[in-house]
C-alpha cells in the first residue's frame, strides 16, 4: 500500500504541475493574442508582442501555440480583453500593484478584492500606490553571457541605466522610452535576450518579518493563480532564511 499511495501522491503532483503548466500557456497566449491585436501581428515590427513571444519562449511554450495565438488576435472569434492594473496594500502595509487582461471587469475585481481582504490588506484606488515604483525596461540575459563587469560596460554603451548581474542572470534596467533601442543593441551584441518588457520596479523594499511574509508570499501567490492577472508587483522583501524554509 505504501508503493500505491507514493505513486498515487506522484500522480497527483504531476497533476497539479501540469494544471499550472497549462494555466501558464493560457496567460502566454493571451498577452500574445493581444499584442498581436494592439500592432503588428509580426514581433520583429512589434515590441510588445516581442516580449511576450519571448516570454512564451523562455516557459518552453510550443512554437504552435505561439503561432496560433498571434493568428487568434486577426480571427473572428478573436476575444476582446481589457487592461487593467489594481493597485493596493498588503499585510505590513506592503505595496502591490496587480496587472490582469479580462474579459469581465466585474468579476475581476470583485476576485482581486476579496484576495486582499482576506490576507489582511486591501484594495485602492488607481495611483495610491503606483509612485512607489518605477515604470521601467528591463531585459535579461543568462549568466553565461559576460562578467558583471562586462555586462555593466554594455548596459552604458545600450543606453541602458544599470546592469544588476547574479548567478541566475543579467538584468539590463533602462528608461520606458528607450527600451525598444536597448533591445536592439544588446541582441546586435548578445544575441536573442531570455526576457524583455515594461515592468514596475519598487523605488525601496520594504524588510517584513517572517510571519508577514509568508502572508505577503501567500497573497502573490494567490493572485499570480488567477487566470486574469498576468504580473503581480510588490515592494517588500523577506529573510534569507524564509527563503531557505520554502525552497525558494
Amino acid at each position: 500500500m505504501a508503493g500505491h499511495s507514493q505513486f498515487a501522491n506522484i500522480m497527483h503532483r504531476k497533476g497539479k504541475q501540469d494544471a499550472k503548466r497549462s494555466k501558464l500557456f493560457s496567460k502566454l497566449a493571451r498577452e500574445i493574442t493581444v499584442a498581436a491585436k494592439l500592432g503588428v501581428p509580426d514581433p520583429n515590427m512589434n515590441a510588445r508582442l516581442r516580449a511576450a513571444v519571448l516570454a512564451a519562449r523562455a516557459e518552453n511554450m510550443p512554437k504552435d501555440n505561439i503561432d496560433r495565438a498571434i493568428k487568434k488576435a486577426s480571427g473572428a472569434d478573436s476575444e476582446n480583453y481589457d487592461e487593467i492594473r489594481y493597485e493596493g496594500y498588503g499585510p505590513g502595509g506592503v505595496a502591490l500593484i496587480v496587472e490582469a487582461l479580462t474579459d469581465n471587469r466585474n468579476r475581476t475585481a470583485s476576485d482581486v478584492r476579496s484576495y486582499f481582504t482576506k490576507a489582511g490588506g486591501n484594495l485602492a484606488e488607481t495611483g495610491a500606490v503606483s509612485f512607489m515604483f518605477d515604470r521601467v525596461g528591463l531585459v535579461e540575459y543568462d549568466a553565461d553571457k559576460g562578467t558583471p563587469d562586462e555586462m555593466l560596460e554594455a548596459a552604458l554603451e545600450a543606453g541602458a541605466d544599470d546592469c544588476i548581474s547574479s548567478e541566475s542572470g543579467h538584468e539590463f534596467i533602462c528608461a520606458a522610452e528607450n527600451l525598444a533601442d536597448v533591445v536592439k543593441a544588446l541582441e546586435e551584441r548578445f544575441g536573442e535576450a531570455r526576457k524583455s518588457g515594461l515592468v514596475w520596479r519598487p523605488q525601496t523594499a520594504i524588510a517584513v518579518d517572517d510571519e508577514t511574509g509568508e502572508r505577503l508570499l501567500k497573497l502573490v501567490d494567490t493572485l499570480d493563480d488567477h487566470d486574469d492577472v498576468q504580473n503581480v508587483y510588490a515592494n517588500f522583501e523577506v529573510s534569507p532564511a524564509l527563503m531557505a524554509k520554502l525552497g525558494a
